[in-house]
């Protein structure tokens, strides 16, 4: 049987785990507490056990505010000598920083943006073994994650920085991916729609959806962003995703933001 171990059963992770189960998959995960079934990721007896089980290992743990990774700080040895037949890391198109809306792919260099941790580890999972699989994922939307529950909830904001973009990706896309990379060749992928696009408009469309006036068109002074979100704003570039539709014979069933929202507005109680 296929076991895939699964450090950081995280939104886009629970979502691959609960399909690879699906398919008689055995998923083993950690999380920072051993809740729900998943083991403790400090609990290093377990994870051990569990990595020496496994056939896939993927890990979609960001890097620890202190600017370490913590899955390879304490278990990078072990993965890097296991025997498995798959290895993957869901890093984020943040690594490319600013390029000011032109087309990147994963040729560009990274490093020069606002995510100097997110690029290290990047590039250390890409050197911790041959078979690894790098996708590098944009905003995430999905089930119980989008714009238009951030609309119901008041919480959305429609900003207008001209001539501003952004990629984005269904999370249902993101587990194609990674299930497609099980077979394809070891790499750097990113793994993005078809379609970048103005945040506003996104947001616009999303209360389109549900029947309800959009949020106001602020400007970038006025919509009293927190620093974390002002920083989403700083860098503009758009993902392209030729290199994993060749390699990996992927490509988005949503390959814009219109299609990948269509099915989530009745979900959402339209």
């Amino acid at each position: 049987m296929s076991h895939m171990l699964i450090f950081g059963l995280g939104y886009t992770a629970q979502r691959l785990a609960d399909h690879l189960r699906c398919q008689g998959w055995q998923v083993t995960g950690t999380r920072r507490e051993a809740v729900d079934g998943a083991l403790a990721f400090d609990d290093r007896a377990a994870v051990l056990g569990a990595l020496d089980q496994a056939t896939h290992i993927l890990s979609s743990v960001p890097p620890a505010r202190d600017g370490s990774e913590p899955v390879l700080d304490h278990y990078g040895e072990a993965i890097r000598t296991a025997s498995v037949q798959w290895t993957g890391y869901l890093s984020s198109t943040g690594v490319y920083g600013d390029v000011n809306g032109a087309w990147v792919d994963e040729s560009a260099p990274i490093g020069s943006g606002r995510r100097k941790a997110r690029s290290e580890a990047d590039e250390r999972w890409q050197t911790l073994r041959k078979d690894v699989r790098v996708l590098r994922l944009p905003g995430i939307y999905g089930p119980g994650r989008n714009p238009i529950t951030r609309v119901q909830q008041g919480k959305a904001k429609r900003v207008d920085v001209p001539w501003q973009v952004f990629s984005r990706i269904h999370v249902d896309d993101i587990v194609a991916a990674v299930i497609a990379s099980f077979d394809g060749p070891a790499g750097v992928y990113n793994i993005a729609d078809d379609l970048p696009a103005p945040q506003h408009e996104v947001i616009a469309h999303a209360a389109r959806l549900i029947g309800v006036a959009p949020p106001p068109l602020l400007s970038l002074e006025d919509a009293d962003l927190s620093a974390s979100a002002l920083g989403f704003y700083e860098e503009n570039r758009r993902v392209a995703n030729s290199k994993a539709k060749r390699l990996l014979g992927w490509k988005p069933h949503y390959p814009d933001f219109k299609s990948g929202m269509a099915g989530l507005a009745d979900a959402n109680g339209k």
